[in-house]
């Protein structure tokens, strides 16, 4: 089963929330909310929240502009409209709206960092933090305009999805070699227009919410994580393995897994590899 939930969000922006499964009658763990990177959206979840959600509650949340969710208008508030605080405000949203908290937030790149900074913020909303495949340092203008580029490249509109999946898994400039999980990503946020396949996204608004945060570090509010935190990496993944393992000493409570043969988005590379290293973890949550 799989249920949309509707929550309002920072300045109004509604957001769709959705639970993949029947709730447990009685869960015996703490709720889990899952949050998706930069062009993502809640159904890249799909297969991770079906199996948490055996004995736990677990929301998956489109954030704005992604998914099912609001897309803010344009004008001259849109920079603050698509900026960390409206992010983390809207995470926060969620916990509250729907009696999650103190939850366990697991977040995926852009989702990884709205939850530290949430955790940071408010750690009363938060028991525990999920980093996956995320930075801490700055990016910088040359990677801004890397990202620019790029957007310009796409051979939008796609004929079909598959031809979506085949682009950004083989073809894309960006792809070394063949990456599936890549391809499958993508082809999740495409949606069939009259013309063809689109993503279900703004490119414009993406390189407004990337502009956020690629030009700041972020060490500080990673410091002031409290609550139990695990750094994931996929071993190809955006992730260095030396930067992961220094954000893993600056947080108080850090631990540090690595699944082998993933890339950044490790939860449809290596999906069994990433759940072994999460139930541990989560596990250890559920009884301190």
């Amino acid at each position: 089963m799989v249920q949309r939930i509707d929550v309002t969000g920072a300045d109004g922006v509604r957001l769709a929330a959705w639970e993949f499964r029947e709730p447990p009658a009685e869960p015996r763990k703490p709720a889990v909310l899952l949050l998706h990177g930069l062009m993502g959206r809640a159904l890249h979840w799909a297969g991770t929240a079906r199996w948490l959600g055996e004995h736990r509650r677990v929301i998956a949340l489109d954030q704005r502009g992604h998914g099912h969710s609001g897309h803010p208008a344009t004008g001259p508030e849109r920079a603050a409209r698509l900026g960390r605080e409206a992010f983390v405000a809207d995470a926060e949203a969620v916990i509250e709206q729907l009696d999650l908290g103190p939850a366990v937030v697991i977040g995926h790149s852009m989702g990884a960092l709205t939850g530290w900074q949430l955790a940071a913020r408010r750690p009363e909303l938060v028991q525990a933090l999920v980093i996956c495949d995320m930075r801490a340092s700055a990016l910088g203008e040359a990677s801004q305009q890397e990202w620019q580029e790029w957007f310009r490249r796409w051979p939008l509109p796609f004929p079909t999805q598959d031809a979506a999946r085949r682009w950004f898994g083989e073809d894309d400039p960006r792809v070394e070699r063949p990456d599936p999980g890549r391809g499958a990503f993508f082809a999740e946020v495409m949606h069939e227009a009259p013309d063809g396949w689109r993503p279900l996204f703004s490119r414009s608004q993406m390189l407004t919410v990337r502009e956020t945060w690629v030009h700041d570090a972020h060490w500080e509010e990673l410091a002031q994580v409290r609550c139990p935190t695990l750094v994931v990496r996929g071993l190809d993944g955006e992730l260095g393995r030396a930067e992961a393992q220094e954000m893993v000493r600056v947080l108080p409570a850090g631990q540090y897994a690595e699944i082998p043969d993933a890339g950044h988005y490790v939860h449809y590379d290596q999906p069994a590899a990433l759940r072994a290293a999460l139930e541990p973890f989560l596990e250890a949550v559920a009884v301190s």
